[in-house]
């Protein structure tokens, strides 16, 4: 696996800050959908940290706290785009502890199955949330955390190319075909939560599956060995 540290590093040293000044124009059905986005970003990587260091190597480590450090970042504008729209953070939603407990069930392997799913969702819906929101404020927002996010993708799916090829190929097939389950499981329930707000956003449901999808076929095609 090569090292990805020098991509997380540039992107770290070409970060500029939004104009907070602009504020927000955000409906409440939107608004609400930040917030339940916001709770799921503001982990503090612990658990995938301590896995990391023990899997190494080193330079995998690092990327791995940095990659966390994009992903508090990321909980930190999200906060701040609600403040901006007059709203502001909640404590949690049982959706991001069903899903934290899932990723921490067993080792790095699962936990990057289940961290990719999340981040394919995101991906269909931070691009509807710079596409759909007609304000410039969130528009700029969404467009810095999905070009996180399209990075976050290939180096997850390294990781697990690596770690797909140390099993047998029946126990492979097992494994895409409960990840599918799984994806599809996560996918309804964000569509079904969140349908509001996509609504507002001027993507339908069915739209928003399909979109995630394509986007998890493809994450499919680069993890196999």
């Amino acid at each position: 696996m090569r090292d990805f540290t020098p991509d997380f590093e540039a992107a770290a040293a070409g970060r500029t800050e939004p104009d907070w000044g602009l504020g927000a124009l955000l409906g409440p059905a939107v608004l609400r959908s930040l917030q339940r986005f916001q709770v799921g970003e503001s982990g503090d990587g612990a658990n995938l940290i301590a896995k990391a260091s023990v899997a190494g190597p080193d330079h995998y480590a690092k990327a791995v706290r940095l990659f966390v450090a994009e992903e508090q970042d990321h909980a930190r504008l999200l906060a701040r785009l609600l403040l901006a729209g007059g709203s502001g953070p909640i404590a949690g939603h049982w959706t991001d502890t069903v899903f934290v407990r899932l990723r921490r069930a067993l080792g790095l392997r699962l936990e990057l199955m289940v961290l990719l799913i999340a981040e394919v969702v995101a991906l269909r819906y931070y691009r509807a949330l710079r596409d759909g929101s007609r304000d410039p404020l969130t528009s700029a927002v969404a467009a810095r955390i999905l070009a996180d996010e399209h990075r976050h993708v290939p180096f997850h799916c390294a990781r697990l190319r690596d770690s797909f090829a140390e099993l047998p190929v029946p126990a492979r097939a097992a494994a895409y075909c409960g990840w599918w389950m799984l994806l599809a499981g996560v996918t309804l329930v964000v569509a079904a939560d969140h349908g509001v707000a996509l609504r507002v956003l001027e993507v339908s449901r069915t739209g928003f599956c399909l979109g995630v999808a394509g986007q998890f076929a493809a994450v499919i095609r680069r993890v196999r060995p």
